[in-house]
């Protein structure tokens, strides 16, 4: 079943098309990535998915209720604690008492391993933290679909393991499906049951990661080995 369908999706900018014809589906309960170089359309294909943006041609179809975004930054609001941030959503959009946001804010905190960081700020915390503190934030309304835009840009390596890892854990136990863009193949690897690089606003290929990897397409093997370069 798809949750999330692309046919021929166009969208430009300054008479500049940033997807050309886009072609994709997402399957309920998947880990979708979609790789490529930057400036090719990634971050806007998320935002067409949430609705942020509408495509000049073409149609983006989808069955999710709820969808959750984890902005790059994190984009947590500096003024609140990591539990009031996380509460934000609950407190705008439903009708829940306090009782209730606390149990769910608590309950979101306990699934990305914040809980001891509830009453801290974001200046307070580490870059990795703020990264599982909006992704609290965006499970809390209970989404069946996330969305996260470069979930590991700017952190560690080990950090970024982490917050890969955690990605799988959170989609596996919530029945979640997640869209993931990121330059870093090393994590696409390790979660995608599907990655589609994408160039030029078009894709190139969508494809198991061992499928991926042996692939001989020419922008295929220029992005694996350009990306395994940068990482040595």
């Amino acid at each position: 079943m798809n949750v999330i369908e692309f046919e021929n999706v166009t969208k430009g900018f300054g008479g500049v098309n940033v997807l050309d014809g886009l072609s994709f589906s997402v399957e309920k309960g998947e880990i979708f990535v979609i790789l490529g170089p930057s400036g090719t359309g990634k971050s806007v294909t998320l935002k067409h998915i949430v609705g942020l943006l509408e495509p000049d041609s073409g149609e983006v179809r989808t069955t999710a209720e709820h969808i959750g975004y984890l902005f790059q930054s994190g984009a947590l609001l500096a003024w609140m604690t990591v539990a009031e941030n996380v509460a934000l959503p609950l407190r705008e959009t439903t009708r829940l008492t306090e009782r209730e946001i606390e149990a769910k804010v608590e309950d979101a905190l306990n699934a990305v391993g914040l809980l001891d960081a509830a009453d801290k700020y974001p200046s307070e915390i580490s870059g990795g933290m703020q990264k599982r503190a909006g992704l609290a934030r965006a499970i809390v309304c209970e989404a069946d679909v996330i969305l996260y835009d470069e979930p590991t840009s700017g952190l560690d390596p080990v950090t970024s393991a982490h917050i890969t890892k955690l990605i799988g854990d959170v989609n596996a136990s919530r029945s979640m499906t997640s869209v993931v863009v990121t330059h870093d193949l090393a994590s696409a690897l390790t979660i995608a049951s599907r990655i589609m690089l994408v160039k030029n606003g078009r894709c190139v290929l969508c494809a198991k990661p061992d499928e991926f990897l042996a692939s001989t397409d020419p922008d295929v093997a220029e992005f694996v080995a350009a990306t395994k370069g940068a990482m040595r």
